[in-house]
């Protein structure tokens, strides 16, 4: 099969938050579609749309309620027969998301087959992990079923084969109608232990991630569906290693072509948990980008993000989103959007859009936020404590809508927005960044075409330089005599490195260059040269 998603942008929409067509303060099929040319304009490949099924909404459309039907807050089947439509005419291709580890309790599945899902007379010690314990009892059945998320998303049983079959016949019926792959919600939490032990503290993840016959069951999924089709597929996996993804994403193996890991994204993460965090430390977050670029050279692919709707905005997370928001945002995107692999954009990432700081708890909406902050709250923590946490981490950050104008309610919507924007949307906003010669989406554009314009970007080896500075990110791409030089200056200080500049600037993110003699990094400055 063709590896076209290699040399692919890709970008993620969470429909709730995008765009709004009818007035009901939620993003809809129809609004995507409205937006289909400003994604063109921005040179998108390939657009991930997170979870339309049909569904209670418990965890956000993660808990499916029917793998056959649209959720009917984003429209119909026809709206979304005519999106896809809409967007191969203009070459783009759309990617769904495919969550199976896991349904809503509302499924037709779970009142039906009680042997899909994953039963016990006494549980298990493991934890759930939005908090609390991991087995709900069920009255009716008289004992508890596994739900590794929201008590309302039991957990599927992938040892029962008529189980599978159900779920390869769903997935042949979405590429059947046309979309071009599967970005796979914690498909790597599919396979469980058998017996399903006690954990430490109740951290079952060892007999729950990678468990004993994954690799098998991505196989037969890969020679049953996937195969029969020429398609991408994006495995979300936590808690894998460089050395697990070798295996999911070498082609020989025909299982996913590339995998979401988590590692770079949990180095601010404190010792016991997210809420927990701390600065981030650069020198690790080089050498764990280093692990990987190496680790899957030659053997598998990468998949690249800072951002995603589980993760609060990078500009504020590893930049300064108040007096450097342009330079850091760029920043971060040049350091990024060199490495090797296949690059993930989040709705208003391309625009700088920022975390949000809500006064009070109340205008919340994740589950996983709330719950934390009620568990917390309980045991003593003050208020003001715990929402500096969430101002931090909470997933919500990505999940405020995008901020299309200045004009009331940023243009997402005419009525009440399912929550609450962000207050900077009068100032940080597409239509100004779409009018502004040097914007973030602006550079964002400029980035996107190097990727398909300059074949090292896919294809050269990463060599890291400067290790050891703390401020400062630098590596080589490099093939056969021809070297892209990446500088990105992760501070608010001047950086100078005692290298020859010599070559083309290829990008930078300042107007101009300081010295031609030695590399002088602003604050937040980013520059690549091409040997």
């Amino acid at each position: 099969m063709q590896e076209w998603w290699k040399k692919a942008t890709v970008y993620q929409i969470y429909p709730r938050s995008f765009n709004d067509s009818n007035g009901d303060g939620v993003g809809d099929l129809q609004g995507i579609i409205e937006k289909l040319d400003y994604l063109k304009g921005l040179g998108i490949d390939l657009i991930w749309l997170s979870p339309i099924y049909d569904s209670p909404n418990d965890d956000n459309g993660y808990d499916i309620r029917d793998y056959y039907s649209i959720n009917p807050e984003f429209g119909t089947m026809e709206d979304f027969d005519q999106l896809l439509d809409e967007v191969h005419k203009r070459g783009m291709k759309l990617m769904m998301d495919l969550v199976v580890n896991h349904t809503s309790d509302e499924h037709q599945w779970f009142k039906d087959h009680e042997d899909y899902y994953i039963w016990r007379e006494k549980p298990n010690n493991w934890q759930s992990i939005f908090g609390g314990s991991a087995w709900e009892y069920n009255q009716e059945k008289g004992k508890y079923y596994l739900h590794l998320f929201s008590k309302k998303q039991p957990d599927l049983n992938w040892e029962n084969p008529e189980l599978r079959q159900r779920i390869y016949d769903m997935m042949h019926w979405w590429l059947q109608k046309g979309v071009d792959g599967f970005r796979m919600d914690v498909i790597n939490f599919i396979s469980k232990h058998p017996g399903l032990p006690d954990g430490p503290n109740g951290d079952g993840s060892t007999y729950f991630m990678n468990g004993p016959r994954i690799h098998e069951f991505l196989r037969e999924m890969n020679d049953e569906v996937l195969s029969h089709y020429n398609c991408v597929t994006v495995g979300e996996m936590p808690g894998t290693t460089p050395e697990d993804a070798q295996i999911y994403t070498n082609p020989y193996n025909r299982e996913v072509n590339m995998i979401f890991t988590f590692e770079h994204m949990d180095l601010d993460h404190g010792p016991e948990e997210k809420w927990d965090y701390k600065p981030l430390n650069l020198t690790d977050l080089k050498e764990n980008l280093e692990k990987w670029q190496h680790a899957l050279y030659d053997i598998g692919w990468n998949s690249l993000y800072w951002n995603n709707h589980d993760q609060p905005r990078v500009v504020s997370r590893f930049g300064n989103d108040t007096n450097y928001r342009y330079e850091s945002a760029t920043m971060l995107a040049t350091c990024l959007h060199f490495l090797q692999g296949t690059p993930y954009i989040y709705q208003g990432e391309e625009i700088g859009m920022t975390n949000v700081k809500f006064p009070t708890i109340n205008e919340y909406k994740d589950i996983e936020t709330l719950n934390m902050f009620e568990e917390k709250k309980k045991k003593g923590t003050s208020e003001s404590d715990l929402l500096d946490q969430v101002h931090y981490v909470s997933r919500d950050n990505a999940r405020t809508p995008i901020q299309w104008t200045a004009k009331k309610q940023a243009s997402f919507t005419t009525g009440t927005p399912w929550i609450k924007l962000n207050p900077n949307f009068t100032h940080i906003n597409v239509e100004s960044d779409l009018n502004n010669k040097q914007s973030i989406y602006s550079y964002y554009k400029h980035l996107i075409s190097l990727r398909k314009e300059v074949d090292l970007i896919t294809t050269g080896k990463f060599r890291l330089i400067h290790r050891e500075h703390s401020n400062l990110f630098a590596y080589k791409r490099e093939e056969e005599g021809r070297t892209l030089t990446v500088y990105c200056n992760f501070s608010d200080q001047t950086i100078v490195v005692n290298d020859d500049p010599k070559g083309d600037v290829l990008i930078q993110n300042y107007e101009d260059l300081v010295s031609n003699e030695l590399i002088k990094l602003r604050p937040y400055e980013s520059i690549v040269y091409k040997h």
